[in-house]
């Protein structure tokens, strides 16, 4: 459960894409990839997750799932989205 007040990670996700004003499809696309990949590695949170994980999973897709490149980089795009949004949910550092 997230600390009171703070939104899940898909609807911070979500926020973000809508805000950036992506399409509908896009939204729902990366949406079903992050909760692919959260899903493959046992309902860990992605947070606690790199690219150890990341290379794992598209390993998993082009080799037991036999998906097309295109494909695999729409997975790792979305993952890759996942890791920017949560980024912009932290607290931004002060100038050094």
């Amino acid at each position: 459960m997230p600390p009171a007040g703070k939104p899940k990670l898909l609807d911070q996700v979500r926020d973000v894409i809508q805000r950036k004003h992506y399409s509908i499809r896009t939204e729902q696309a990366y949406i079903d990839w992050i909760k692919r990949f959260i899903i493959y590695h046992g309902k860990q949170h992605p947070g606690e997750m790199a690219e150890e994980e990341v290379a794992e999973f598209l390993t998993y897709l082009a080799r037991d799932l036999n998906v097309a490149a295109s494909t695999q980089n729409q997975a790792l795009s979305a993952l890759l989205f996942d890791s920017f949004a949560a980024q912009l949910s932290r607290p931004l550092g002060l100038p050094v």
